[in-house]
């Protein structure tokens, strides 16, 4: 399956690779994807809003924000991502996941 490239104003191959996924059981609401992002892809809530007990489990590092309630950064419009990536290299927490989308047929 092919996926979607696209050619930068130098003239070299890229593949975007679009956010699929927040792991919100690590995540400790800093914003720093939110401000970073030029779409309208993050929002920030209540962690005590969200059933995070139904997420997958956290991947054993062990850090007191699993249990501190206050803001959690939330998926708002998975469409409106262009695949930039800008929001994974300034997660500290390395809470987002990103893979290249297949060209629709």
């Amino acid at each position: 399956m092919s996926t979607i490239t696209g050619i930068t104003r130098g003239g070299i191959a890229w593949t975007p690779a679009f956010v699929t996924n927040i792991n919100q059981t690590r995540c400790i609401g800093c914003g720093r994807c939110y401000k970073v992002c030029p779409r309208d892809v993050f929002e920030l809530v209540d962690r005590d809003d969200l059933d995070l007990e139904e997420m997958e489990a956290d991947d054993g590092d062990d850090d007191e924000f699993d249990e501190v309630p206050g803001m959690v950064m939330n998926l708002k419009d998975l469409l409106d991502c262009i695949g930039c990536e800008a929001c994974a290299r300034v997660c500290p927490k390395k809470c987002l996941t990103h893979e290249p989308a297949s060209i629709a047929a």
